[in-house]
């Protein structure tokens, strides 16, 4: 069984599609397992302000009629980031989805969400690792059920934490607490949720697409402060613009 020194929150997210910068999240649910052994289970739907596309509700069920008198993210955010407070936190493809929408969305309510000093397990990875496989197989794989109801936040995240405890009895090189399973599997290190940016192998940020790709993000900056600009002002994610004036931020007051 998994050891915590700290709560663990794993996080499943229903949205109106993929795009963390334009969709919007429908549905959140976060199981939430307490060092003491106890669990605590919270489901909300959410209004996203926006319709949801009929090809999107065939894969989560949510419809736009079920969302119409739902509250808005801004209207729960202070109540999600508090049950979320001092955990860890865990996903099934962490970094695609789940964790880069619900950022997007505390920094569009504008609702401070520290991810400074949380470790995020990402089932998805420690399974591709080990077996290369989807959430449902997954599923089956680990814990020998079908996954009925997929798709819905709830079911997802309950099988994800299914999933992790299972991992850990049939890999025992993870050992049984976060630290140990990162130490086995790595941590992704990341400036950005869109990895728009990431590090090289001596740790100097970089740019990780289009024309600048693979160059040092501050000779960009210095030879072409048009560029942060651009940026700014085009269809990124926030988190994205809010690392990128950070790393401008550093670079300018360097020249001084």
């Amino acid at each position: 069984m998994l050891s915590l020194k700290k709560p663990l929150a794993f996080i499943d997210i229903e949205a109106t599609g993929n795009n963390v910068s334009a969709d919007r999240i429908v549905e959140i649910a976060i199981v939430k397992y307490i060092p003491d052994g106890s669990r605590t289970v919270k489901r909300k739907i959410i209004n996203p302000q926006m319709p949801i596309p009929p090809s999107i509700t065939e894969i989560h069920g949510i419809t736009n009629e079920m969302v119409k008198d739902a509250p808005t993210f801004k209207q729960v955010a202070h109540e999600i980031k508090q049950i979320l407070d001092g955990c860890d936190l865990s996903c099934y493809n962490a970094y695609r989805l789940d964790i880069p929408m619900l950022m997007e969305e505390f920094l569009r309510a504008e609702v401070e969400f520290d991810m400074k000093g949380r470790k995020v397990v990402d089932v998805q990875k420690i399974f591709h690792q080990m077996e290369q496989r989807t959430l449902s197989a997954a599923y089956k794989f680990y814990c020998n059920k079908s996954l009925d109801g997929a798709h819905g936040a709830e079911v997802d995240a309950n099988a994800t934490a299914e999933i992790l405890f299972a991992q850990l009895e049939r890999y025992p090189q993870l050992g049984n607490s976060i630290d140990t399973i990162h130490k086995a599997i790595g941590e992704d290190a990341i400036i950005d949720f869109a990895r728009r940016f990431a590090y090289d192998d001596k740790g100097v940020e970089i740019f990780n697409f289009g024309k600048h790709k693979g160059r040092p993000v501050a000779d960009v900056l210095k030879s072409e402060p048009q560029y942060y600009d651009w940026m700014m002002k085009g269809e990124f994610p926030m988190n994205t613009k809010q690392k990128l004036t950070e790393m401008y931020t550093r670079i300018m007051l360097k020249k001084f």
